[in-house]
């Protein structure tokens, strides 16, 4: 299997997506309206705001990918 084949194939689906992209978007409102303190929780809120919202919009995962899990359906 080629690696870009590997990187780019999508294996977030389901429920999966769903709660993702919630916390993703949920995080961006806690910093939009500064309800974490400046310090390290501010950082790991923002990862988990882009985490959750790259992986919900590219619907792919590269941890996921190592442990061979998918949540995606699979296509015919």
């Amino acid at each position: 299997m080629k690696l870009k084949d590997t990187l780019t194939r999508e294996n977030v689906g389901g429920y999966d997506l769903l709660l993702r992209a919630l916390l993703g978007s949920i995080a961006i409102v806690i910093l939009a309206m500064d309800l974490v303190e400046p310090g390290p929780w501010k950082w790991v809120t923002a990862l988990i705001a882009f985490t959750g919202l790259f992986t919900g919009m590219t619907r792919h995962c590269t941890p996921y990918v190592l442990m061979g899990f998918s949540t995606a359906e699979k296509k015919n």
